[in-house]
């Protein structure tokens, strides 16, 4: 069976698979403000990433050698230690829908991002379909009902930094020969999480008391919305541009809206929905846009790239 490929060079298949990623990440919000303590962004984090990352260690068995242990610990802290922790932040003190609609500007930061670190010239077409997904995000959260959390909207976009960082990285970088993508996530997971741990002790204390429906709720995290959701994720950046990876952020905020509606009660305003129409669309635009032959996803040595961890000087500039 043969599958369409966009203009960016991957498959319609990749591309709906790797997008099963984000609407997971989707659902965090509301199972975060339903199910779990409150004002636990760190512990939450936590238990998302670190069980996640050693059942991964545990299945395949293969840990990083040479220069990828510093490459490992730096890509978990972007992707994991950093964004998990202001993601919760985020999701803790803004409603669901608005809280992760914040995120959607993540496309703006990955086409940066690929033109400083990949090299790759932004294209007009996608800068203005950037432009039209942060529009859209503007129209979700500056017409929400109810007042702003500063603290709230500037955790979610710095997570989105982090996380927006981290996909362009893991591009760049690539992966060791014969390391694949779910070795490569428990590696992430698990030194993010390892990161956490210290200063979730240190500024919430001792964990709290569980009950069901959190025990529950953590189980899900950890699994699906972590360990499977991250193992597509990378697996889809092996086989799609940065660009392309970006711009399918946006489906993780209109999944969180629209539980958000449905499940929690949570008014959409006509100028809300038009926003989350807008975003949507510059999603799927977003597709068409980006390098023609995107990077392969193998080791920097195998693509005679001498990449290293130094992210300072010469390596920004290459």
């Amino acid at each position: 069976m043969t599958t369409t490929r966009t203009a960016g060079g991957g498959t319609t298949a990749a591309i709906a698979v790797t997008a099963l990623a984000p609407v997971s990440w989707g659902t965090t919000y509301a199972v975060t403000t339903e199910f779990l303590p409150p004002d636990r962004p760190l512990f939450t984090a936590l238990m998302r990433a670190l069980p996640a990352g050693l059942l991964l260690l545990a299945l395949t068995r293969v840990l990083p050698r040479g220069a990828w242990w510093a490459k490992a610990a730096v890509l978990g802290a972007l992707n994991i230690g950093a964004f998990f922790p202001l993601l919760f932040v985020a999701a803790y003190r803004l409603p669901g829908g608005m809280a992760a609609v914040v995120g959607s500007v993540g496309p703006l930061f990955v086409v940066g991002l690929s033109a400083l670190l990949l090299g790759q010239r932004p294209q007009p077409r996608t800068l203005l379909t950037g432009l039209a997904a942060a529009f859209g995000v503007s129209l979700v959260v500056l017409k929400g009902a109810g007042a702003l959390d500063a603290v709230g909207v500037l955790a979610a976009l710095a997570s989105t930094a982090a996380m927006a960082t981290g996909t362009v990285l893991t591009k760049r970088w690539g992966r060791p020969e014969g390391v694949g993508p779910l070795a490569l996530t428990g590696w992430q997971l698990t030194a993010g999480g390892l990161l956490i741990a210290p200063v979730a002790l240190l500024a919430e204390g001792a964990p709290p008391a569980l009950d069901g429906p959190a025990a529950g709720g953590y189980l899900y995290l950890a699994l699906a919305n972590t360990a499977v959701a991250y193992w597509l994720w990378f697996r889809g950046i092996g086989r799609l541009t940065a660009t392309q990876a970006g711009f399918l952020g946006p489906l993780s905020p209109l999944t969180a809206a629209v539980v958000g509606w449905a499940a929690l009660g949570q008014a959409l305003t006509p100028v809300q929905v038009a926003g989350m129409a807008l975003a949507f669309g510059a999603t799927l635009a977003g597709q068409l846009g980006g390098d023609r032959k995107p990077r392969p996803f193998s080791s920097a040595e195998k693509n005679d790239h001498k990449d290293s961890v130094d992210l300072t000087g010469a390596a920004l500039r290459r």
